[in-house]
C-alpha cells in the first residue's frame, strides 16, 4: 500500500514520539515489558526498510529483534555491536531465553542468523567501506554515547552511508538533547532530512523507570 504526500511527511518528520503514533507489541517476540518505548521505535523505524537495500542495524544488542526483522525484509543485512556475544549464536540464543523466555528461542528460525552479517564493533570506528549502505538504523543508542564518541559515530555513519543513504535514529531525551541536533549536523557531515520539531508535545511519550522522566525522539537524516 502507497503512502499518500501527507503520510511520507509526516514519517519523515523528526520529533518527539507521541502516544496516539501507531506501535507494535510484537516483533519476531512479544516485545519486553520493560522496552517502553520500543514497540514506537520500532514501528517507525520499519517504514524506512525496503526489498533491495542494503542496511546496518547500528549498536544492534544481542537479543534485539529489529536486526532480525529487516534479515527478512532487504537485500543484505549487517548487525554490529560492542558487545562480543553478537559474534555467537549460543550467545544470542541464550539471550532471547533471557529476554523473551525458552519457548521463543526454541522457535526462533536459523534463517535469521544465517542471513545476518554480524560484527563487534565501537560505533566510533565501524569495519565497513566508505558508501556501503542504504539505511543505517540506530534505534536508543546515541544517548548512552559520550560527546567525543557520539560525534564520531556520526561522522562514521556519514562515511558509510551512500550519497542518498539514510540514518534512521531514535535516543532518550534528556540525555541527548534534540535542539543541538542541527548543531551536530553541522560539524560531522550530515543534515536533518525534512521537517525538525524540537518542541516538546503534551503527548510526549515518556517513563520514569530510572527515577527521572525520559521522553523518546525520533530523526530522519541525510548527507549534506
Amino acid at each position: 500500500m502507497r503512502m499518500d504526500a501527507a503520510d511520507q511527511t509526516e514519517l519523515m518528520e523528526s520529533r518527539y514520539v507521541r502516544r496516539n503514533d501507531p506501535k507494535t507489541d510484537t516483533l519476531i517476540f512479544p516485545l519486553h515489558p520493560a522496552w517502553w518505548s520500543r514497540p514506537y521505535e520500532y514501528e517507525w523505524a520499519r517504514q524506512f526498510a525496503r526489498p533491495s537495500d542494503v542496511v546496518l542495524d547500528a549498536a544492534c544488542g544481542i537479543s534485539h529483534p529489529f536486526k532480525f526483522w529487516l534479515a527478512e525484509q532487504c537485500q543484505e543485512v549487517h548487525a554490529c555491536d560492542w558487545d562480543d556475544r553478537i559474534l555467537s549464536e549460543e550467545a544470542i540464543r541464550l539471550d532471547i531465553i533471557s529476554d523473551f523466555g525458552e519457548e521463543a528461542a526454541r522457535d526462533f528460525p536459523e534463517f535469521y542468523l544465517a542471513k545476518l552479517h554480524r560484527a563487534q564493533a565501537n560505533l566510533a570506528q565501524l569495519p565497513y567501506e566508505t558508501s556501503t549502505f542504504d539505511r543505517v538504523f540506530c534505534i536508543s543508542v546515541l544517548e548512552h554515547l559520550d560527546t567525543g564518541t557520539m560525534l564520531r559515530a556520526f561522522r562514521e555513519f556519514a562515511r558509510v552511508m551512500k550519497p542518498d543513504g539514510r540514518l534512521i535514529a531514535t535516543f532518550d531525551v534528556p540525555e541527548m538533547r534534540p535542539d543541538l541536533l542541527e548543531t551536530i549536523m553541522a560539524v560531522t557531515g550530515l543534515t536533518i532530512d525534512g521537517k525538525l520539531s524540537v518542541e516538546e508535545p503534551e503527548d510526549a511519550i515518556w517513563s520514569d523507570m530510572y527515577g527521572t522522566p525520559i521522553r523518546c525522539f525520533r530523526a530522519v537524516i541525510r548527507k549534506s
